[in-house]
């Protein structure tokens, strides 16, 4: 073990934690770091007679604060020195910080082998072990991750990769972000990315884990009963002109008072939406190319679930359900 550095004795020394700190020390409980480091070992490089990589297990805890607090390679690197709470998630002293170009080719190595979606299932699955993640039912819904519209570069082009679409009156250009939401706890359990011209009815099938016996959505997966055979019941939001239409009385109250209940449902579907764009910056695309943009959306997706108000480190810990009482729960290490 290296010596403790004077940043560090002084952070020692604190007594009140910071948000960030709490926030680390949820991720640390909430992760199931070994099941992790199994996905990337076999893709990691290891040590032969050239410089020695650093630790795995590091380099993955920068990755996921660099997602975490949507920060650039660069000003990662400087977050690491600057930040003693940071350099301790990721077991590091001042002595030996990765640089920039170490970090960036660390999030090469995720996106070249595709291991994103690799991260997200093996979250969801430690969320299954201890009986957070139920699968009952099933929320779906799709948000627009803006990217830049201007040809005002190198290549005198948008992104090919990126559409527009029109939500409203208004035209977006970026992509679409689909989740699938657990209907009791509101965890995320299924993930996609596509431009953002493509029908949200199209994904659904990819958005259902097939055990989920009702499925809420809004108007624009109607249809999607025809293209998804299984025998669930479907809580699809009707048209707001197809309301209007409907003539003044009870009949009209009644699918009002409907329309209101399914979207009381659909409502737990926006808290990882708002955690993903607006806590871990995913507003708009952070990276430019075909692999990159959504490899950020399954790592962001799987940290919300530990920012659901009922996902407390003790319950994680103790292997609770949100709501049950923890002597209820028996007792379950990470």
């Amino acid at each position: 073990m290296s010596q403790i550095s004077f940043a560090d004795a002084e952070q020692a020394g604190k007594r009140k934690k910071t948000r960030r700190e709490v926030f680390l020390g949820e991720m640390e409980l909430m992760v199931p770091w070994k099941a992790l480091l199994k996905v990337i070992e076999p893709h990691y490089p290891v040590a032969g007679r050239g410089r020695r990589p650093y630790p795995l297990e590091a380099m993955l805890r920068v990755h996921l604060m660099q997602n975490w607090f949507a920060l650039s390679d660069p000003a990662m690197e400087e977050a690491l020195y600057e930040s003693a709470s940071l350099r301790t998630f990721a077991g590091l002293g001042l002595e030996a910080i990765p640089d920039e170009t170490t970090i960036l080719n660390f999030r090469h190595l995720l996106e070249a082998s595709d291991l994103a979606e690799d991260i997200f299932k093996q979250v969801n699955a430690h969320l299954a072990r201890k009986g957070l993640l139920l699968k009952r039912g099933c929320i779906v819904d799709a948000t627009i991750i803006a990217a830049p519209s201007s040809t005002k570069n190198e290549s005198g082009e948008r992104d090919p990769e990126m559409h527009q679409t029109k939500k409203g009156n208004q035209w977006h250009f970026g992509m679409k972000a689909r989740i699938g939401v657990d209907a009791d706890l509101g965890l995320v359990h299924a993930v996609t990315t596509t431009a953002a011209n493509e029908a949200d009815v199209e994904q659904v099938s990819d958005l259902l884990h097939g055990k989920e016996d009702a499925v809420w959505a809004d108007s624009g997966y109607r249809g999607a009963q025809a293209r998804v055979k299984r025998d669930v019941q479907w809580h699809i939001a009707g048209r707001p002109s197809d309301m209007a239409k409907m003539p003044d009385g009870r009949a009209k109250a009644r699918a009002r008072k409907q329309e209101y209940q399914k979207a009381s449902m659909r409502a737990k579907v926006e808290h990882p939406f708002r955690v993903i764009k607006r806590q871990f910056g995913l507003a708009k695309v952070r990276f430019k190319g075909p692999s990159r943009r959504p490899a950020s959306v399954p790592l962001s997706a799987s940290a919300s679930d530990a920012r659901r108000p009922g996902m407390a480190p003790r319950r994680l810990r103790d292997g609770c359900a949100p709501g049950s009482a923890p002597p209820r729960c028996a007792p379950a290490t990470l």
